[in-house]
């Protein structure tokens, strides 16, 4: 049975596999580095092939935006499908001779992606104690719900005074909350707690959409132009 023949390319005669410490060597040369270390390279082909494996994380809608070369969007969608250990390991590193031919800019985009991404992680989380923070404080306080009604006055007012009445009624004593405590559990939380919170969650995501689809005012437009 004969040998799959390596891919690569001949230079003077010589044969250059794809992805040798040689072929690192003579890309550096062509980037205008020629005097970057083999561990230099070596630790740019690894890193490369970690932002290949990041790949595999990413949203579809961000992925899509890319425009990746078809080869590298094939062989990722074939690592996802891999479950043997073996056999991912060796289509990651396939996937990372792949990221080596990628330009400056195509890296830098897929950098960029990534990071959105993570931001956009971070936002909801945010977004998540923030609406945990003001579920608790309705609870807790009649004047919280002035204070509500202020920041988000598209509130229905009578549903939210009555899932607060109902989360307050369905509150776990502070017996009951000791007990659970030392068994290791959370207390349990009645429906009208969850609800509140989805109600609270609900609103500051319309009143955030609303903020983002609202046309610039007079002076933000002034300060473009300033």
């Amino acid at each position: 049975m004969s040998r799959k023949p390596k891919k690569g390319y001949y230079v003077k005669g010589r044969f250059v596999a794809e992805g040798s410490d040689l072929d690192l060597e003579l890309k550096a040369q062509l980037k205008g580095t020629p005097d970057a270390s083999k561990t230099d390279l070596k630790r740019e082909s690894e890193a490369l092939q970690a932002l290949g494996n990041a790949l595999l994380t990413l949203r579809a809608d961000l992925f899509a935006r890319l425009q990746l070369p078809e080869k590298l969007q094939e062989a990722l969608q074939e690592a996802k499908r891999i479950t043997n250990f073996e056999g991912k390991r060796r289509q990651m590193q396939f996937i990372g001779k792949l990221m080596r031919k990628l330009d400056d800019d195509e890296v830098a985009a897929i950098e960029a992606a990534l990071d959105e991404q993570q931001s956009g992680s971070a936002a909801e989380k945010l977004a998540l104690h923030q609406a945990e923070h003001w579920r608790d404080r309705l609870i807790a306080s009649d004047d919280a719900l002035a204070a509500w009604l202020a920041d988000y006055p598209g509130t229905d007012t009578q549903q939210i005074r009555a899932l607060v009445r109902q989360a307050r009624k369905d509150a776990p004593s502070a017996h009951d909350a000791q007990v659970a405590e030392s068994q290791g559990q959370a207390p349990r939380k009645g429906r009208a707690y969850r609800e509140l919170f989805q109600l609270v969650r609900a609103q500051m995501d319309s009143a955030q959409a609303a903020a983002d689809n609202a046309p610039p005012s007079p002076e933000d437009e002034e300060h473009g132009h300033a």
